[in-house]
């Protein structure tokens, strides 16, 4: 499992970054304080706050590389 920090602060970049995720196989969560819901879950997406910082677990490592690239305008950098 791979973990990244998402920002998706709009509805408008909610509903890309759903259609985004769902183009991929595998399980993909959003996490937020004790709240995880389904990333390919549109309505998921819409019950979290998404004004702040979620967390994309990544449960596959196929296309680990592609899904970055494609998600990538919505990772913030981690603080290492």
């Amino acid at each position: 499992m791979n973990s990244v920090k998402v920002l998706i602060n709009s509805f408008a970049k909610a509903r890309r970054f759903h259609h985004i995720i769902s183009q991929f196989d595998g399980e993909f969560d959003l996490l937020q304080d004790r709240y995880i819901v389904n990333a390919k879950s549109q309505l998921g997406i819409f019950s979290l706050d998404i004004s702040r910082p979620l967390r994309l677990d990544i449960h596959s490592e196929d296309n680990l590389d592609r899904i970055l690239e494609s998600i990538s305008s919505f990772l913030i950098p981690s603080a290492h």
